[in-house]
């Protein structure tokens, strides 16, 4: 059978160097983990709730929260991440994606001075929303160039930072939750100036995208941004080869196509690419995920734990899931592909939330629905990081195409947070003693939502594990069918090869692994 001559796949240690600079990038999803701990926390906090919310000695804490603050601390920041996630293609396109982190880091910075300042909650929500524009940047450009056998690992430093984050949050949050005054929450909203310091440092030493930079005409600063990444990690000639595979992707999407535009995500085979981008973002909230991270402090004291102890589960389950993503990341790179990890995740978070609803069903008000509550939400977290939400944010942007990633990549982010801010909306009414009062059993809609995630996972996401970026364009220009994705043989590397060998690298096929050959059933 004819050989597939492939890209060799090197290890995470010969790849150190981009590895290191996705890892200084990745650090901005860590504000969004900073920011759940602190938020879910704050409002079962007394010191906080002195200040933001009413004395009710039926509540365990003696203090209780209105409905409609809670509903708007949460949904102001999904706004504001909606609505910056909607622009960040355009802004990119013009500005870059470096200058939009830094933007990113400036606003965090305002959001959290106006949410520790103040004792008004006109200027909490003014806050909220600002740090909402910041987060919605961030999220979108938190993702750099990666070689296809790691991309995976190194998009998935999202989630790690998320869960970092989420872990330094509920630990500040645990220590301060015993003040009665203002600094038991002001000290956990102060941790939010960790991600912009650091970030706004480090993007000295950060590459624009090699891609945005072709793209923009500027090949030189391309060439010398995608070695920088790249370093030593291959030989020359492959270095060579895929670089010119990256080259010759572009310039084929360029002849396809001579505009860039938001409405081109909607025209031709990129219409299919945009809703599969669409879909895998959307099953992040379709987990069920918003709602336990958002509110699982809060929904444990409303099912009677001491706010004690649900701020010592909170710390639990933050340091399950940062095990949950790291099984995860082994998962994607060694044991399976990203299709498998969803549908795997989509099944195990179901059973989770069903098992989580059945127990408040048939002993509500019990020590052993409590029990179970505690021990569900702690296996749903552990699956969700795992499975769902490892694979997700890999898998949505490698579907879109190089030249609309930032429209593709933040509409779908913008598309996650309008839902994100319709669950953390209405969740309140759903568990809140004082509405429907549904406590645990919310998680009968959330197992739902999770076996039709599955389904879509089934049926609509293709398997991109090992292919480069410039493959994955060419697989959706021919309209591969999506059981076809892992079995047809792309042609861009062979003629990348051919450009190399013309161009008289030395070495020719020297360094580069052969792959046998599957034909398309």
């Amino acid at each position: 059978m004819p050989s597939v001559v492939k890209i060799p796949e090197t290890s995470l240690w010969a790849n150190r160097r981009c590895l290191f600079i996705c890892a200084i990038v990745a650090i901005a999803n860590m504000q969004y983990g900073l920011d759940s701990a602190a938020i879910g926390a704050l409002q079962a906090m007394p010191g906080f709730l002195v200040v933001f919310g009413y004395k009710d000695p039926n509540q365990p804490g003696g203090y209780a929260i209105e409905g409609t603050f809670q509903q708007l601390i949460g949904s102001l920041l999904t706004l504001g991440a909606f609505l910056s996630s909607l622009v960040a293609g355009a802004f990119a396109h013009f500005f870059g994606r470096k200058v939009a982190l830094w933007l990113a880091c400036v606003l965090n910075a305002i959001a959290c001075i106006i949410q520790i300042s103040t004792t008004d909650k006109i200027a909490v929500y003014i806050g909220r929303l600002i740090l909402g524009l910041a987060n919605g940047f961030l999220v979108t450009f938190s993702n750099i160039y990666a070689p296809a056998h790691l991309r995976a690992v190194m998009v998935a430093l999202f989630s790690e930072w998320v869960n970092i984050g989420s872990i330094i949050g509920a630990a500040v949050t645990n220590e301060t939750k015993i003040r009665l005054d203002k600094a038991s929450y002001q000290i956990p909203l102060g941790t939010l100036f960790i991600v912009p310091t650091f970030l706004a440092a480090g993007l000295f030493f950060v590459p624009e995208s090699p891609r945005y930079l072709l793209y923009r005409g500027k090949t030189e600063a391309a060439k010398e941004a995608f070695k920088s990444l790249r370093g030593d990690s291959l030989p020359a000639e492959g270095l060579e080869l895929e670089w010119i595979e990256m080259v010759k992707g572009i310039e084929e999407e360029k002849q396809l196509s001579k505009t860039i535009g938001p409405f081109d995500m909607f025209k031709g085979t990129e219409l299919r690419r945009t809703l599969l981008c669409y879909g895998v973002i959307a099953t992040q909230t379709g987990a069920g995920s918003w709602f336990v991270i958002s509110y699982s402090t809060y929904f444990m004291i409303v099912a009677g734990l001491s706010v004690d102890d649900a701020f010592k589960y909170s710390v639990m389950n933050s340091c399950l899931g940062l095990l949950g993503v790291n099984i995860g990341m082994y998962l994607m790179r060694y044991v399976m592909g990203r299709r498998t990890v969803l549908m795997t995740g989509a099944i195990a978070q179901g059973c989770a939330m069903l098992g989580m609803a059945i127990s408040a069903t048939v002993a509500h008000g019990t020590l052993a629905a409590r029990d179970c509550l505690i021990v569900f939400a702690a296996l749903y977290l552990f699956l969700y990081n795992a499975f769902v939400g490892d694979a997700t944010y890999p898998t949505a942007t490698e579907m879109v195409s190089t030249r609309l990633r930032s429209w593709s990549v933040g509409s779908a982010i913008s598309l996650g947070y309008f839902l994100a801010w319709l669950t953390g909306f209405c969740s309140p009414y759903f568990i809140n003693p004082g509405n429907l009062n549904w406590g645990a059993k919310y998680g009968y809609i959330w197992a739902a939502s999770n076996f039709c995630c599955f389904v879509f996972f089934y049926f609509c996401v293709p398997e991109t594990k090992g292919r480069t970026l410039e493959e994955i364009d060419e697989l959706f220009t021919n309209r591969v069918p999506v059981r076809s994705f892992e079995r047809f043989k792309t042609t861009i590397v062979d003629e990348a090869l051919k450009d190399v060998e013309n161009r008289g690298i030395d070495g020719g096929k020297k360094g580069l692994a052969a792959a046998e050959h599957v034909d398309v059933a």
